[in-house]
């Protein structure tokens, strides 16, 4: 195909903040990867379409694993960084606004005073139905900022149909006005198998253990977890007696968020804390040796907007116990074993289950989690996205 001389060139702002992070969790693992599809989309599409350019708008110099800067993709660095969503970036918009079509912000935040057309990316709005759980701050900004960007969008990426719903419920926006951009994982890393048993060794990670991934932080529902645990050690005491010589440890591994004293207060007094590790941040490598020999994946949290871990759980063939709430049954599907969050009886249950699968059951559980991972791709995401960006155009 030819390219059209006669269409304008397309110029697209968006804010890279969110994705300009080294050690990625949630909404910046979205982001990057959003920004990393969308360059790969933009040069096969540039070779064959109408020419599309995009600023990406920084608060810091990029980090070396985005984009290289190219004759379509460039970077440029406001300031000041402490009020870049604010002041420093709407501020260089409406100076240059006839220079971008549209923009475009992957996270909560955007400017109302954003002078051009605004598509912006909400991930979920815990910090409406659980503000107990945010730091005062952090509440106040995401609910002033959200809303903000909500009211000022002319469309909303969002990441589930669960995440959806709530926009509709919470900002009355019509149907039509959102858009479900699912978030993906990349193909199954190869894993360098004598570093892996040197990590699991330093840590004293023995099998079975059972592994929680994510931030420590009261919505993900670490306490009620600790004391499921507990729970098992028990179901399994009762049920399996020879099994307790040797039982399932509990592995958390995540950097500590915010409110996080009354969840480690709970795994310092509980009876079986020896068994349970905390390992703090780990790397992308590491997450990698943890998913490929733990025995179940645990995400029961109040309240997800996603749940990226299930997806990555997926990949290693790894069983999951999911929260049967908010959306981990679109990112779980037919694979995971689901449970009341709101009842430590009933995670026990779950627990229970996933460290008794046979392995004819784990087998069959990898075929369903293998179909269910063909569903998702950055590719097809960073497509949904930039078809909206036209639309909006």
């Amino acid at each position: 195909m030819m390219k059209n001389a006669f269409l304008p060139k397309l110029k697209i702002a968006i804010d890279g903040n969110e994705a300009n992070v080294l050690n990625r969790v949630g909404s910046n693992v979205y982001a990057f990867e959003v920004l990393v599809a969308l360059e790969k989309l933009l040069r096969r599409q540039n070779k064959f379409a109408q020419e599309i350019e995009v600023t990406v708008f920084l608060a810091q110099p990029p980090i070396k694993q985005l984009p290289v800067a190219h004759q379509y993709w460039h970077y440029r660095q406001l300031r000041p960084r402490q009020f870049f969503t604010q002041l420093a970036l709407p501020w260089y918009l409406l100076n240059h606004q006839k220079e971008f079509d549209v923009f475009y912000s992957p996270g909560h935040y955007a400017s109302s005073l954003c002078p051009m057309p605004l598509v912006t990316s909400i991930m979920d709005l815990a910090f409406l139905d659980y503000p107990k759980q945010f730091k005062i701050s952090d509440r106040l900004k995401l609910t002033l900022w959200t809303g903000q960007a909500v009211k000022k969008a002319r469309k909303i990426i969002t990441i589930s149909r669960f995440s959806k719903r709530e926009i509709m419920r919470r900002y009355h926006r019509r149907q039509h006005d959102i858009v479900i951009a699912y978030p993906a994982v990349g193909s199954r890393p190869r894993l360098n198998q004598t570093a892996k048993s040197k990590f699991l060794r330093r840590h004293k990670i023995n099998s079975p253990y059972l592994l929680y991934l994510g931030t420590i932080q009261p919505r993900k529902n670490l306490k009620r977890l600790i004391q499921a645990y507990g729970l098992l050690m028990q179901l399994l005491a009762a049920r399996q007696p020879k099994k307790i010589s040797s039982p399932p440890q509990l592995i958390i591994a995540g950097k500590i968020g915010w409110l996080a004293k009354p969840i480690l207060r709970t795994i310092e007094t509980s009876p079986f804390k020896k068994q349970i590790k905390l390992l703090g941040y780990v790397s992308e490598e590491e997450k990698h040796f943890l998913l490929s020999q733990a025995s179940a994946s645990i995400q029961v949290g109040l309240y997800e907007g996603f749940g990226i871990p299930v997806l990555e759980a997926y990949q290693f063939g790894t069983p999951v116990v999911a929260s049967a709430s908010s959306s981990l049954p679109e990112s779980g599907g037919k694979a995971a074993i689901y449970v009341d969050e709101t009842k430590a009886k009933s995670l026990a249950e779950g627990l229970y289950q996933a460290v008794n699968l046979s392995v004819r059951q784990r087998q069959q559980l990898k075929k369903i989690m293998q179909q269910h991972l063909e569903q998702f791709s950055w590719q097809q995401t960073a497509q949904t996205i930039l078809k909206t960006l036209l639309e909006v155009v």
